[in-house]
């Protein structure tokens, strides 16, 4: 492989499984520690193993939307009757020490997503700073947080199927409505709308993009609707006492429903899709944090008022059963679970499309197989992956109980923000040439206390969760020694090839020409 002398570097197109290259190939230590550097990233964006770049049509507005559309609803329409028994009448400080915690980490989100404006999201950023074993570990834990989400998220499709068909004497046997384990054979509705976002997804990104806005209004405004409802019954008296369970469970809490903030990072996967990311990206994470966190916050002050805690333990749909014993009227029940389920349906669609692009980007990259990285010519998506990745969360979905999934969730993603906070700092050290589109405020107290919160609720993660992650990263370097270490193009280059493009990037000139 020869590198070129101009500026305008191609792409890698190492071919790692030559004999020649695997001669040369770096040692174990050498190989982890090398680092992708950030113009190649850049020039790669848009490109795919079939040669058909994804189609730049986002702007602000639909990014916001990508976000606040994971994001909105997980905590509060299926995880919150699992997290007031913990917290007590707190659940709404937890929700606000979760956010807390994910604002620290989205601003260092922000600052990246305008640096290195990829489809990759975390995965790139550690690649470009803490080197390829870093880059897989974090790509792998992301594997986790997308995949598993978006199944843990489908689970609690069922409930809410079931308060719709309620309303007209039907509903669906548990049999049908629950995964093994909790007293079902398979749960039809979560594995029904994960094909369905599959297959919108396939057809299209932009397509996708503005049905996800549309229906994001919709949950916004039925969530406002449970607190103008749920206000009615407001009794000051539930939040007596405040922390039942004391600071432990606020935390433990906090450590659940940090599971319901993993949206804002889907909009930095659309990073090869924003038609101006390094301006919109920024903007869009942030903006969507704010949103999140208020509407999170003043729903659950308003259910815990309606409702005292002990009330919450072991409820499903606990909001639809509040506006069910407030007013009434079966009406209202009935409206608020149909906009649920689309709720429900918009943390789907937007969490499998940000899957599908991190692993396009590993597969740019060489470390998962060359499929998930194709791009249809026809639909500007890469079809093969979602077909695959919609598969198997569809299948996981339909068999594994709730709790269990949002748990192993909530690990992978407290790990993946740490080193996104980490990343910022050793790009501020390392690279203060870089053009930055946005910046941390605050720094380096700001990234250091990301880092920090993400660690101490992981820490609050039961023994269990951690099992299954130690479970997961061994799975992880299996695959990364069966597969990635072997295939990497980053480790075909050879020591000079990789040195000259590493200098080049860190040119001045070259660095302000192309990443200004």
């Amino acid at each position: 492989m020869t590198v070129p002398t101009s500026t305008q570097t191609e792409p890698i197109h190492a071919t790692p499984t030559d004999a020649s290259n695997a001669a040369r190939r770096p040692g174990l230590g050498a190989q982890l520690l090398r680092r992708k550097p950030i113009g190649q990233m850049v020039r790669e964006a848009g490109s795919s193993e079939s040669g058909t770049p994804l189609v730049r049509s986002f702007g602000v507005l639909q990014l916001t939307m990508i976000s606040v559309g994971a994001t909105l609803g997980t905590g509060i329409l299926v995880i919150l009757g699992e997290s007031v028994p913990l917290a007590g009448p707190a659940v709404w400080i937890s929700f606000v020490v979760a956010g807390l915690a994910a604002l620290f980490s989205a601003v260092s989100y922000a600052e990246m997503a305008g640096l290195v404006p990829v489809a990759g999201s975390s995965y790139s950023y550690s690649y470009a700073t803490m080197g390829e074993g870093m880059a897989w570990i974090c790509g792998w834990c992301l594997v986790l947080e997308y995949a598993v989400s978006v199944a843990a998220v489908a689970v609690g499709a069922g409930q809410y199927v079931n308060e719709t068909l309620a309303a007209f004497g039907q509903f669906l046997p548990d049999a049908m409505s629950q995964p093994p384990g909790s007293g079902g054979v398979v749960n039809v509705p979560a594995m029904a709308i994960v094909v369905l976002a599959m297959i919108l997804l396939v057809r299209g990104a932009k397509e996708s993009a503005w049905i996800n806005t549309v229906i994001v209004a919709i949950k916004i405004v039925i969530l406002l609707f449970f607190c103008a409802v749920a206000f009615t019954a407001f009794n000051a008296g539930n939040f007596e006492p405040l922390m039942p369970m004391g600071a432990a469970g606020v935390s433990a809490a906090a450590s659940r429903v940090f599971f319901s903030y993993i949206g804002f990072d889907a909009a930095s996967t659309a990073g090869e899709e924003a038609r101006n990311p390094k301006r919109d990206l920024p903007r869009a994470i942030l903006l969507s944090m704010v949103i999140v966190t208020s509407i999170y916050v003043l729903v659950a002050v308003a259910a815990i008022g309606a409702r005292p805690w002990e009330w919450f333990g072991g409820t499903e749909a606990a909001l639809v059963q509040i506006l069910e014993e407030t007013t009434h009227q079966p009406w209202i029940a009935l409206v608020f679970s149909i906009g649920a389920v689309l709720a429900i349906a918009s943390i789907v669609l937007t969490v499998l499309y940000g899957q599908t692009r991190i692993l396009l980007s590993m597969s740019r990259d060489g470390l998962v197989p060359e499929v998930f990285g194709r791009i249809s010519p026809r639909t500007g998506t890469p079809v093969a992956g979602t077909l695959i990745v919609g598969t198997a969360v569809a299948l996981t979905a339909g068999l594994v109980p709730l709790g269990a999934l949002a748990d192993a969730t909530s690990i992978g993603t407290l790990f993946a923000f740490a080193l996104v906070n980490v990343a910022v700092i050793y790009l501020r050290r390392n690279r203060p040439d870089l053009k930055r589109s946005f910046r941390v405020p605050l720094y380096p107290i700001t990234p250091v206390l990301g880092t920090l919160m993400c660690a101490y609720l992981m820490a609050n993660l039961g023994a269990d969760t951690w099992v299954v992650f130690g479970g997961w990263m061994l799975v992880g370097i299996a695959l990364y020694f069966g597969y990635g270490r072997r295939n990497s193009k980053v480790a075909a280059l050879t020591e000079q090839e990789y040195r000259e493009l590493s200098a080049r990037v860190h040119d001045p000139e070259t660095v302000k020409a192309e990443l200004s």
